[in-house]
């Protein structure tokens, strides 16, 4: 995954230094997300690896498929990276370019697992610790698993705390097994 990573990273920050330029990030993130999301269909894998589209033929066909839901501007995006046979890295780049947009904006989405579910005043308890914490503004989702013990686990991006019962466990069992 580290190689998809790289090969999107320029294109990614392009889009990004654009859509930033133009003051149109949110709407170049909603499309990016669109073709991201169209770009996983079967029908269109198959569409890029038909060696016998030329790389404008595939564009086309990604824009019909993608219809008024891609500007001008990203659909000529669409052509420059179909002419250079990245249209499958749109995922990526879409993930890169999310990551770009919401360290430009000082915000960061954060995941709490626990084993029950958390009340509101919970969650913006923790949203505001983390917050500070973290310097950014936080959007924290929720999600419950039976299988923890107790406690949370949080990620947030590359970050991850493990608070959790089972964490806690296999780390003492790693320093008794040192």
């Amino acid at each position: 995954m580290a190689e998809l990573s790289t090969l999107a990273r320029p294109y990614a920050r392009a889009a990004f230094e654009y859509a930033r330029g133009g003051d149109a990030l949110e709407a170049w993130s909603e499309q990016l997300a669109t073709a991201a999301a169209v770009t996983q269909d079967d029908t269109m894998q198959s569409v890029f690896s038909n060696p016998s589209l030329t790389a404008a033929q595939q564009a086309q066909m990604f824009g019909e498929v993608c219809g008024e839901a891609l500007s001008e501007k990203v659909q000529n995006y669409i052509a420059i990276l179909a002419s250079h046979k990245r249209l499958p890295l749109l995922p990526e780049i879409y993930v890169l370019f999310a990551r770009y947009k919401a360290n430009q904006e000082k915000s960061v989405d954060v995941e709490v697992v626990s084993a029950f579910d958390l009340d509101d005043a919970t969650s913006d308890r923790l949203a505001s610790v983390l917050g500070k914490k973290l310097e950014r503004d936080v959007k924290v989702s929720t999600s419950t698993d039976k299988d923890l013990l107790g406690g949370i686990l949080i990620r947030a991006g590359d970050l991850v705390i493990d608070g959790s019962v089972r964490g806690r466990l296999n780390k003492l069992a790693e320093a008794m097994n040192s």
